[in-house]
């Protein structure tokens, strides 16, 4: 339909709808609050997937919907990027096994072991984790502020592991699905160094690079569970959390995120991750009804007010 036949009435609708998305998309405290807040609402689903829905299973299929919202918003910027992207196919390939297969599949595992609200905390070592790793690896400078804020996030996260037991912390006694939060917040933050080192390429033909990748490594995955005699069919339930998954954490929160650093500069932006931990907790706590012990309070304070130590740091390094 051409512009010359659209109806009298669709031109006031579309610019209805029109104007208040473009203003959306201009907005970056808005994209990334959302951003996080869908990044949040992950910890959640994950434990809702239990029962419904194979971690492995879920993990590759999370990828497999998802890269068709993202190859279809890519697709203009893939036209130009391809050669870069061809030529650099390695690294996108290990960047999206790392950032996205591992991280998803422990991600799912975790859900089985531990609660949502640890979930939601751990990762918030993933600010100072990246920090250490700039300076190990990239030799950023690391500011006193840093080094403190970093200290005391990991401390958060420790509180968490630890169930506010020190006897617990002396005899190593942890939680095998906090471990592997934690294991994963490694791997995240060093796919976080490595994108320091990114072939220059849009962040939407990043984004539709490390997808596929992801799908495609993913694979071995459910094979193995299928093989191993874990896999579950997914139930009704099980589908509405891949299709959440699939189209939130994957593609939405990642476009709200690319755009709003866009927007905001890298520095400013990654103030907001410190909005996961208190969002993922306020969840956990009224949609799932998950006991708020006395150590989680400590250890949210802790990792929130680490990150913000150390983002102060960053800011002025920047």
């Amino acid at each position: 339909m051409t512009e010359a036949t659209v109806p009298a009435w669709a031109n006031p609708v579309r610019a209805a709808w029109a104007n208040p998305l473009r203003a959306a998309w201009a907005n970056p405290i808005l994209l990334l609050v959302l951003a996080m807040l869908i990044t949040a609402g992950h910890a959640i689903v994950s434990r809702l997937a239990v029962g419904q829905i194979g971690p492995m299973t879920l993990t590759c299929m999370k990828w497999g919907v998802a890269l068709v919202p993202i190859l279809a918003a890519a697709r203009p910027s893939l036209r130009h990027d391809w050669p870069t992207l061809r030529a650099n196919w390695l690294y996108f390939v290990a960047m999206g096994a790392l950032g996205y297969t591992v991280l998803s599949a422990l991600f799912y595992l975790a859900a089985h072991r531990t609660s949502a609200l640890n979930i939601s905390i751990i990762p918030g070592a993933i600010p100072a984790l990246v920090l250490i790793g700039a300076r190990v690896f990239l030799g950023v400078p690391f500011s006193g502020w840093g080094t403190l804020g970093a200290a005391i996030t990991m401390l958060g996260v420790v509180a968490v592991a630890a169930e506010g037991d020190p006897a617990r912390l002396a005899a190593l006694a942890f939680n095998s699905g906090d471990v592997m939060m934690l294991v994963g917040s490694v791997l995240y933050a060093g796919y976080t160094v490595g994108l320091r080192k990114r072939p220059h390429v849009s962040g939407l033909s990043m984004l539709a690079a490390m997808a596929l990748a992801a799908f495609v490594t993913s694979i071995p995955l459910i094979v193995w569970e299928i093989a191993s005699g874990g896999f579950v069919w997914p139930t009704a339930g099980g589908l509405l959390v891949l299709v959440f998954v699939a189209l939130g954490p994957a593609f939405l929160s990642e476009m709200f995120y690319i755009r709003g650093v866009e927007l905001l500069g890298p520095g400013r932006a990654g103030v907001f991750v410190n909005l996961v931990p208190v969002f993922g907790t306020i969840m956990a706590v009224g949609l799932l009804g998950e006991h708020f012990a006395a150590y989680h309070v400590v250890a949210l304070a802790l990792v929130i007010g680490g990150i913000a130590i150390a983002q102060r740091g960053a800011l002025r390094l920047g």
